[in-house]
């Protein structure tokens, strides 16, 4: 089973950053863009008209903002949303509203199409879900995350993967560690491990992700358990159930 184009409206104020949306879902020929809006109430009609699977939405609009414009959708015909606004202070309250991803205005390539990878994930996901006994649908092309936006205060911060040292899970959150800082983000560690290279990161416990250029030293412990030493000298626990995959990965004996 294929996995149909991905019907797609945009809806902003702002003819400009219409046209940067459109420029920047150039580089993804499986989203097709079926309309355009410049306030929510043209998108209500046109959600209902068209039908779309994903909008890419403004939050401060004339009028109706994005958060009530989707507060006004049935669950039944809420397409996935993807939010697109110049304003970092709204990024918990759109996750909260199921939001599959936040993007800030000006559009940075790279994290627009972190986006959309998501996006392709959850589309194929709910295609692989429907399809009939005895088929499958393709898997999606693999995409890595290369920056992760992290809340600081009532901005939003870019992180690159590469220079992360390690990460742990708390709930639905994780603490992502930089060079000494440590960031509150609002995401599953299951979830990252699904966006996260894996020939970059490595699961070491439970509910610890750690960047295995920042490995220095390895220190076995008590009933196959051990201290993994970081460059800085942060020193975490790898646990026996994960050893085998730690000494693949780092081509230890």
């Amino acid at each position: 089973m294929s996995v149909p184009p991905i019907r797609t409206l945009l809806v902003d104020d702002e003819v400009l950053a219409r046209l940067a949306l459109r420029q920047a879902l150039a580089a993804h020929p499986d989203i097709q863009i079926v309309g355009e809006c410049g306030n929510a109430h043209e998108a209500l009609q046109a959600i209902a008209a068209l039908e779309p699977a994903l909008v890419f939405l403004d939050i401060r609009m004339p009028g109706m903002d994005g958060f009530k414009l989707l507060h006004k959708l049935k669950p039944e015909t809420l397409p996935m949303v993807v939010f697109a606004t110049a304003y970092g202070q709204h990024a918990l309250r759109a996750f909260d509203a199921d939001a599959v991803d936040y993007v800030l205005k000006p559009i940075d390539q790279a994290r627009f199409d972190q986006a959309v990878a998501r996006v392709r994930r959850l589309w194929a996901g709910l295609h692989v879900a429907v399809a009939p006994a005895g088929t499958a649908a393709p898997a999606p092309p693999p995409a890595h995350a290369q920056r992760i936006s992290v809340r600081v205060g009532e901005s939003m911060r870019i992180v690159a993967t590469e220079d992360i040292d390690w990460i742990r899970a708390d709930g639905n959150y994780v603490h992502i560690h930089v060079a000494g800082a440590r960031y509150l983000h609002r995401e599953t560690l299951s979830h990252l491990l699904e966006t996260l290279d894996p020939q970059r990161f490595l699961r070491i416990h439970r509910g610890t992700l750690v960047n295995v250029d920042r490995i220095r030293e390895i220190h076995p412990l008590f009933q196959g358990n051990a201290e993994v030493v970081l460059r800085d000298g942060t020193r975490l626990a790898l646990s026996r159930r994960f050893r085998a995959q730690a000494r693949q990965a780092l081509g230890m004996s």
